[in-house]
């Protein structure tokens, strides 16, 4: 199935340090149907990959340096069925 998954990030210096390991994390990952980057004002972003369920998806969410480093603000992760 496929992931949408957004996020909004906090406004927290930290989150320039740890965008390279986040970036790192989904890229090494290599994920099937992975898309993703920030949004254009720098709020957050957006992550499309293929996961067998959501709470497989959220398991991997999980494991996102922006995640482990409480850095976001919030956050949806939703089964997304595109055109």
């Amino acid at each position: 199935m496929k992931i949408a998954y957004f996020y909004w990030m906090k406004d927290d210096d930290r989150v320039r340090t740890v965008a390279p390991d986040h970036a790192a994390y989904w890229r090494d990952l290599a994920m099937p149907g992975y898309e993703g980057g920030p949004f254009a004002d720098k709020s957050g972003g957006l992550i499309t990959f293929e996961a067998v369920s959501v709470e497989a998806a959220q398991g991997v969410i999980a494991a996102d340096p922006f995640v482990r480093e409480a850095l976001l603000e919030s956050s949806v992760v939703k089964q997304w069925r595109p055109g």
